[in-house]
Formats: C-alpha cells, sequence, structure tokens
C-alpha cells in the first residue's frame, strides 16, 4: 500500500487492513535432505567405527579425518595430562614445593632396634636398587640357608605384591603392606622393601637398606671365606665413600628421574655426573673404592651401577653419558657382577619390567625398550682386567668367575 491508495478513498489505517486480512499461513522451513553421496559418506564413517578393533582412531578420523587434533583438544588435553602428571608426581615422588626437587621419604624404621631374634626373613623386590644391596651381601656372605627370603613384585596399583610365582613364604600374604601390618603396633606409612622381619616378635627388624646390610655384616654365613665388607678399619673410609654415592649417585638417578621443573633436574644431573667423573677418574688406579678389598661402599654403587645404562639413562634422564661410555666404572661393574653368586641376584628383565612397566607417571604407554647389548650376561663377562690394579696377590674375592 502506496500514499495513492490511501489518498483515493481508502480510509483503512494499515492496522485495520491487517486486523481484516485473513491470518497468514505458518511458515515451516524444511531442510532440505543430503545428497546421497554424502549419505554414504557418512555411513561409511559410522561403519569403520562398528568394525574397526580400535574404536577412538576411527572416530577421531570421523570427526577430523586424518589431519591433526583440533588445536583446542591439542592444548586442553596438554594442561589436563600436565595437571595429572603433577597430582601423581606430588604423591608417588614428593618435592620440595619451592624448588620442584625430589625429596625421598625417610624410612620408617631405620635403624636395627633391639636383640632380633635368629628367626629373621628378608623381603625384596627384584627391580629395587636398595634391595638389591641386601641380595648381594646375602650371597657374597653366604646367608642363604641363615636367612630366608621372599620376593615381592610391583602390582597395578604400584604396590609390592606376592604372586603363585613368588609368594611370601612366611605367612602367605597377598601385599608386603599385610605384612607390616602383622607387627603389635600395628602400621602406617609405605610398605617399602628391603624389609629385614623378627618372625619369632613379629616385628620389624629394620626397612632401611644401608643399615640392613650392616648388620646382616655380624651374621656368620656359610662360605663367606672370611670376607668382611664392613671392616672396624675401613668404615671411616666406607662412610665416606657413602657420603658422596648415597645423595649424588645412588638418590640422584631418582633426583634426576622425579624432578618436577627445570631446574631441579639440571642441579641433580650436574650432581650426579660431577660424581661419576671423580669415581671414574678414583677407579682409574684403585681396582675398588678402599683399596684392595670390596666393601659395602662397592655393594651399595654396583646395584645403581648395574641399572644405570639399563634404567636411568634413559627412563630417568641420565643421558650425558652411559655408564659403558666410563671405561674404568664399566670394568669395575663387570668385576662385581662375576664375583661367585652375585649375577644370580641381577634380574635384568624384573628390573626392567619393575620400571618402565611400573612407573606410570614416567611412561604412560608403558612400552618396555630393548635392553642394551652392553648390559646382556655375554657382555658383563668379558674380561675386565682390573686384577692388575690389586696389590695384593690374593684377596678373599679373587675367586673363580662367573661362567
Amino acid at each position: 500500500m502506496d500514499s495513492r491508495s490511501i489518498s483515493s478513498g481508502d480510509c483503512r489505517t494499515q492496522s485495520d487492513m491487517w486486523a481484516t486480512s485473513p491470518s497468514p499461513h505458518p511458515l515451516h522451513l524444511r531442510r532440505p535432505p543430503p545428497p546421497p553421496f554424502l549419505v554414504r559418506r557418512h555411513n561409511k564413517r559410522l561403519d569403520r567405527i562398528a568394525a574397526s578393533q580400535d574404536p577412538l582412531t576411527a572416530l577421531t578420523r570421523v570427526l577430523w579425518g586424518r589431519a591433526l587434533p583440533p588445536a583446542q583438544l591439542v592444548l586442553a588435553v596438554r594442561h589436563g595430562w600436565t595437571a595429572a602428571w603433577q597430582l601423581l608426581m606430588r604423591q608417588l615422588a614428593p618435592s620440595d614445593p619451592s624448588t620442584g626437587a625430589f625429596t625421598r621419604t625417610p624410612a620408617r624404621f631405620p635403624a636395627v632396634a633391639g636383640e632380633p631374634s635368629s628367626r629373621l626373613h628378608l623381603y625384596v623386590g627384584l627391580p629395587c636398587p636398595w634391595a638389591h644391596r641386601t641380595l648381594v651381601v646375602r650371597a657374597l656372605l653366604g646367608l642363604e640357608a641363615r636367612l630366608p627370603v621372599s620376593v615381592a613384585v610391583p602390582g597395578d596399583d604400584g604396590a609390592w605384591s606376592f604372586t603363585p610365582g613368588s609368594p611370601d613364604r612366611l605367612y602367605g600374604k597377598r601385599k608386603l603392606r599385610e605384612v607390616y601390618t602383622l607387627r603389635s603396633g600395628g602400621f602406617e606409612g609405605r610398605a617399602s622393601v628391603p624389609m629385614l622381619w623378627d618372625a619369632e616378635r613379629r616385628e620389624v627388624v629394620c626397612n632401611e637398606s644401608i643399615e640392613i646390610v650392616k648388620f646382616l655384616c655380624g651374621l656368620v654365613g656359610d662360605g663367606a671365606g672370611g670376607l668382611d665388607l664392613w671392616p672396624p678399619e675401613l668404615r671411616q673410609d666406607i662412610d665416606r665413600w657413602y657420603g658422596l654415592i648415597y645423595p649424588s649417585i645412588n638418590n640422584g638417578v631418582y633426583r634426576c628421574g622425579f624432578a618436577q621443573t627445570q631446574e631441579a633436574y639440571d642441579a641433580a644431573a650436574t650432581e650426579l655426573f660431577g660424581a661419576l667423573d671423580k669415581l671414574e677418574a678414583h677407579l682409574a688406579g684403585s681396582r675398588y673404592l678402599c683399596g684392595d678389598r670390596l666393601t659395602l661402599a662397592d655393594v651399595c654403587l654396583f646395584t645403581t651401577l648395574i641399572r644405570f645404562d639399563l634404567v636411568y639413562n634413559t627412563l630417568f634422564r641420565c643421558t650425558r653419558r652411559k655408564l659403558a661410555e666410563y671405561p674404568s666404572l664399566h670394568a669395575y661393574t663387570r668385576d662385581i657382577y662375576q664375583m661367585p653368586k652375585v649375577a644370580e641376584t641381577c634380574d635384568t628383565e624384573a628390573i626392567m619390567a619393575g620400571y618402565f612397566k611400573t612407573l606410570f607417571p614416567l611412561n604412560p604407554g608403558g612400552i618396555q625398550p630393548l635392553p642394551p647389548a652392553t648390559c646382556d650376561r655375554e657382555s658383563l663377562l668379558r674380561p675386565h682386567g682390573r686384577e692388575a690394579l690389586s696389590s695384593a696377590a690374593d684377596t678373599p674375592l679373587e675367586a673363580a668367575a662367573v661362567s
């Protein structure tokens, strides 16, 4: 309607006209059906999801094809994973909140208290370097008959557990924690290995590895051949070496692997390799740390070195140099490995599985790499040539090598 129609005698206003007009039909908008080829393409994608053995992969291809995931999804997953990783690490590997440096939880039973009975039982885990110390000392001192052992394995939840193939030989428990809780005072904290148990008193004797091996040195075993790993005249030297080995190397590899900031990792790695360089120089002219005699200091160093290229170099990011790149340290490790009964305490498969398949925050996929060639038995049995460094013609361990 325009002004001319109004002036020609039509006196209705626009509102009157709309009021008297019939109501318009409601407007129905219908989406046209998709072309048949799009329907077929969509159905084929859904069919791939249903038929695929990997539905998640098929679903992602439906959502964004073969391109990379959307940036928003990548960022969301990255931030979510980082937050979850930090939470897990704070629980599994406590750190200093101000620096992000790994701080080891003190042992719940750090010293041998009282006078243990003669019915002792040792609980260990094969992947654990701290427990490995006790197995090496037990073997070298011939304590197998006097000190029975139960071997726990890492469970899916990370707790030390027992299986039909590796049972608790004393009580038949399923978890190591259940053994700890048998003590009269109950138990709270981490059920760790190694743990020396008094079966007569039903009490934890000690679960601090260095104190356990010192205690074992006071027991009389069969076939030790006069070997004393903790001789009074060398105890100051042993403690001095241990003062370097424990914080910088034994715990140093864990400080690298469990560092939660770049600064904490850099500090730990620098200290670790500085200590290894110092030991390399010393062992170039000395068969063992305290001269011609194997001591507890050597045992404590050995159980970290035997794991270095297997685990720590890759999983814990101790990457500046491999042990095999230290001629003296590598030969020294082979020297101890070839001592009678020591090789039997070293389970390469258990060590690798215990780290790569158990430490979920460090290896979420659980993929276990192939062991380095320098870590296989054949390589470890190569001649070490370190006899030439001994000033004495015979030592208690100048026995036949492992064959």
